[in-house]
């Protein structure tokens, strides 16, 4: 019996973080990538941006390919304005996420950019 993931969107930009780690932790890329919007942007930290889903799912093909695995941190309250909200984490290590999501026609939300860490 195969079990299907789990692809319920985000109905909170809290549920972003939470949704992302635990797709991530059982190798879900497609459910991880179903969290950002097609044009989203991610900075990795890396010196350049990841744009756009095949992208953002290359690059959590290599992450996942590493066995590393993201921690999970202390999320602040979603700061929301309207269809936007910006979300962030203190991760274990004490650098810090940031990340924009968008309200959907549906009500659901999609990141549309994420950096993984704003700790230089």
């Amino acid at each position: 019996m195969t079990v299907e993931p789990d692809h319920a969107p985000a109905q909170d930009p809290q549920d972003l973080e939470r949704l992302l780690i635990a797709r991530q932790w059982v190798g879900d890329i497609d459910g991880m990538v179903a969290l950002f919007e097609p044009n989203a942007v991610v900075d990795s930290g890396e010196g350049q941006l990841t744009r756009g889903r095949e992208a953002i799912r290359t690059l959590f093909v290599e992450i996942t390919a590493t066995g590393r695995k993201f921690a999970t941190g202390e999320q602040r309250p979603a700061l929301i304005n309207g269809n936007l909200a910006l979300t962030s984490t203190k991760l274990p290590d004490g650098s810090i996420t940031t990340e924009v999501a968008r309200r959907q026609d549906d009500g659901t939300w999609l990141w549309v950019i994420d950096r993984y860490s704003v700790a230089w």
